[in-house]
């Protein structure tokens, strides 16, 4: 029976190996004058960041500070419901096919970015006519981020947007399945 099965399987291979090495390509279509659209919804993560505030009375930054994406809880709302599809990080990009295998696109980002609270972080620079217990000269010195001191996010405008040129390969076709590569500039 293994011989039976052995036989059948080289049978088998040596038909697909025939049949793949056959000279006739499948006919590329062209994607020239194709338009594409896309919307997805994104998570963020964010390195350590050194933010720095100024203003008439202050002229400080927070060394090495954490922070984290503010994504929306996922249901029908407001990921689906119309008038609230943009209130969860989102992305969203339009591209056109000027050659069958180059495209150009314009599209945004909407993160979110939110610093972690209470954490403690190195502080340098001035904070004076405050009326609280901040007013002082840092070099360096360990402050912890309290909600009196200081709550900071960017949730509603850290957005951006792009443009980007593209080339797309096919790598490898077979039956419904397709690979390719894309790479650009943006």
């Amino acid at each position: 029976m293994k011989k039976v099965l052995f036989s059948f399987a080289v049978i088998i291979m040596a038909t697909n190996l025939g049949h793949s090495q056959n000279d006739d390509k499948p006919e590329q279509i062209s994607r020239k004058g194709d338009l594409y659209i896309y919307w997805g919804w994104n998570r963020g993560w964010f390195t350590d960041s050194d933010i720095n505030f100024r203003g008439n009375d202050y002229d400080f930054t927070l060394d090495k500070v954490r922070a984290f994406d503010r994504q929306s809880s996922f249901g029908f709302d407001p990921y689906f419901k119309p008038g609230k599809m943009t209130i969860p990080q989102y992305n969203v990009k339009v591209g056109y096919f000027f050659h069958h295998n180059y495209s150009v696109s314009l599209g945004t980002d909407h993160m979110k970015y939110v610093m972690r609270q209470d954490q403690t972080v190195k502080i340098s620079g001035y904070i004076e006519n405050s009326g609280t217990e901040y007013n002082g000269i840092y070099n360096n010195d360990d402050i912890v981020l309290t909600e009196d001191f200081l709550t900071f996010e960017h949730t509603d405008g850290l957005n951006y947007v792009n443009a980007e040129i593209r080339r797309h390969d096919e790598l490898f076709a077979w039956k419904m399945v397709k690979i390719g590569v894309n790479g650009g500039l943006g």
